[in-house]
C-alpha cells in the first residue's frame, strides 16, 4: 500500500488549519465569556497531535514533490502562525509544488 503524498499533505495541512481554529475557539471561550476550559482540552491534544503530524508528514513529502530547502523551511514554518498551514497548501498547490508526486514511500 502506498501512500500518496500530495492528498496526505493536503489533508494534514487542512487539518492542522482546522484544529487550530479550533483552540482558538476554546481559548477564547476560555480567557473570554465563560471561563471554562472544555475547548482547550479538547482541540490542545488535537492540534498538538496535528502540528506534529504537519511536521512529519512536510519532512517526508519534501523528496517525492522535489522541494528546495527554501519551500520545506516555508511549509515547516507555516506550522507556526494560526491557519499558516491552510496558506501554505494553497500557494504550494497553486504554484505547482503540489504536483508530480506519486508516494511518499519510493519505490512503490
Amino acid at each position: 500500500m502506498s501512500i500518496r503524498a500530495v492528498p496526505a499533505f493536503r489533508a494534514v495541512a487542512i487539518g492542522e488549519a482546522v484544529s487550530w481554529a479550533g483552540l482558538l475557539v476554546g481559548m477564547m471561550f476560555k480567557y473570554l465569556v465563560v471561563g471554562n476550559d472544555i475547548g482547550v482540552t479538547v482541540f490542545g491534544p488535537i492540534h498538538g497531535g496535528l502540528f506534529l503530524l504537519y511536521l512529519a508528514v512536510t519532512v517526508l513529502v519534501r523528496h517525492p514533490l522535489r522541494w528546495d530547502l527554501g519551500t520545506t523551511v516555508l511549509a515547516l514554518l507555516a506550522s507556526i502562525p494560526p491557519l499558516a498551514t491552510l496558506l501554505f497548501e494553497r500557494w504550494a498547490s497553486r504554484t505547482g509544488r503540489l504536483a508530480g508526486a506519486e508516494s511518499i514511500i519510493p519505490g512503490r
